[in-house]
């Protein structure tokens, strides 16, 4: 069984506290793919890979590190956030069904509210209530509001106490199949541009399907950013989210910079974004050599 985790973190900016972070998992057995911080939104996203016993000693050795190094009464960042662990998502890759993944989600949940205190709600496939499927709706209000939201009727968590840890807030966990975390920058610092194309491109706000997507600043390189998940790759792949980013900038005179990737990503993801750009014909990933090489004995 081979499951992923992407575990993210409220630290971006203490590199020697990410350190701590990504060796606490490590310490525990957990197989670390890859981790990447970001100083603007002060966050950290880290790959994992292992079995459901493994991914679950990781987790739990991750929170130990987190609650002990991150305050949210003083973190602050572009992205929004719940917790100091603010979002564990399990993926089945091989070996595994979704139905693991989420009887592991609930198992690592109930263990993170009984030894920390910290309040956990489910989503994605692991929450069987339709107000926590998405993961912005339980984030909505963000750290400084939850005890509020805690306080209405409906927001009890799943598992926990029915009040925030007071530096640790809540954490979110769940299933899901695999997303890319995609964000390009533009040549501009107009964040009002960048929020405008994450409102046009964004599935929710009646832009493209797979894509949650939202404009913010990030302050230490004076640019503006459209930060993006796409949640399948497949129905709506990467060049054309670049090629409706660009389209809607160009309606403000503005350009982009660059995008980038964030942690890791499916090489069809990027073979069919050659394909388009390159209009290669009858390409596939057989003729990618790594792909040769790893596939003949």
């Amino acid at each position: 069984m081979l499951i992923e985790c992407i575990p993210n973190v409220s630290e971006g900016r203490r590199p020697e506290v990410v350190a701590r972070l990504v060796e606490a998992v490590r310490g525990a057995g957990v197989r670390v793919l890859d981790h990447s911080s970001d100083a603007s939104h002060n966050r950290s996203v880290l790959t994992l890979a292992g079995n459901a016993a493994a991914l679950k000693a990781g987790i739990l050795a991750l929170f130990g590190a987190a609650i002990d190094a991150i305050d949210l009464r003083s973190h602050r960042g572009e992205h929004p956030r719940l917790g100091a662990v603010d979002v564990v998502p399990f993926v089945p890759i091989e070996g595994a069904t979704m139905a693991e993944c989420v009887a592991l989600a609930k198992d690592v949940g109930a263990a993170v509210a009984e030894r920390f205190a910290v309040p956990v709600f489910l989503y994605e496939e692991a929450s069987d209530n339709p107000a926590r499927k998405n993961l912005e709706d339980i984030r909505r209000g963000e750290f400084e509001g939850l005890a509020a939201r805690m306080s209405q009727q409906g927001w009890a968590p799943d598992f926990g106490p029915a009040a925030p840890h007071p530096s640790a807030g809540a954490s979110v966990i769940g299933a899901r199949m695999p997303l890319i975390a995609y964000n390009i920058n533009l040549n501009s610092d107009r964040v009002d541009v960048a929020k405008k194309i994450a409102a046009a491109i964004r599935h929710s706000s009646g832009g493209l399907r797979y894509v949650k997507a939202m404009g913010l600043k990030l302050d230490d390189r004076n640019l503006a950013q459209v930060s993006m998940n796409l949640t399948n790759y497949e129905k709506t792949p990467i060049f054309r989210v670049f090629e409706m980013v660009k389209r809607e900038a160009e309606r403000y005179g503005v350009s982009i910079l660059e995008s980038e990737i964030v942690g890791l990503v499916p090489s069809a993801a990027l073979v069919s974004a050659a394909e388009f750009y390159l209009q290669l014909e009858r390409f596939g990933e057989g003729q990618v050599l790594e792909h040769k090489l790893r596939s003949e004995p």
